[in-house]
């Protein structure tokens, strides 16, 4: 559900959910950018930064009914013109997440959704060098590896 919309607990914001996600074991592996600590305003500026550049839905765990992720998602231009759009994916899981599945079955929904869509043609995603674990998640849901940047990021993309 969109991040905005998403039921938090009393007296909860966003950049509550956001510094309480963004934690050391999850920046590692992030863009540099988002690396180093956040507090509140660093965190609401990261929530303004990311509305500019797309769609987040917050990943919310049913049985904790906790935040437990979020998927970020930004249009990028289609190579086969205005009819289509490729859509540039990321997610990230808070650690209590982790080796459970559930990224997998994230993004394996998020593929379902777009094939059901219609005019979205790819999804790409880029995935830290130090991150197997999110690289095979996006191997087992059909992503094929396109590309490595010189810092070593590795760019996944599955054209639907």
């Amino acid at each position: 559900m969109p991040w905005h919309d998403a039921p938090l607990a009393p007296c909860q914001t966003l950049a509550d959910v956001v510094v309480g996600l963004l934690v050391p074991k999850v920046r590692r592996s992030l863009p540099p950018a988002w690396r180093g600590p956040y507090g509140h305003d660093r965190a609401r500026a990261w929530i303004v930064e990311r509305d500019a550049e797309g769609a987040v839905l917050m990943v919310t765990e049913v049985a904790a009914k906790v935040p437990a992720g979020l998927v970020i998602l930004g249009e990028e231009a289609a190579v086969d013109g205005p009819s289509t759009v490729d859509v540039r994916v990321g997610y990230l899981l808070a650690p209590a997440c982790w080796g459970r599945g559930l990224a997998t079955e994230l993004i394996g929904g998020l593929v379902a959704w777009c094939r059901r869509q219609g005019q979205i043609r790819a999804l790409t995603g880029g995935v830290a060098r130090d991150n197997p674990a999110s690289a095979r998640v996006l191997t087992n849901n059909g992503f094929a590896l396109i590309d490595t940047t010189a810092d070593g990021e590795q760019i996944h993309q599955l054209v639907l």
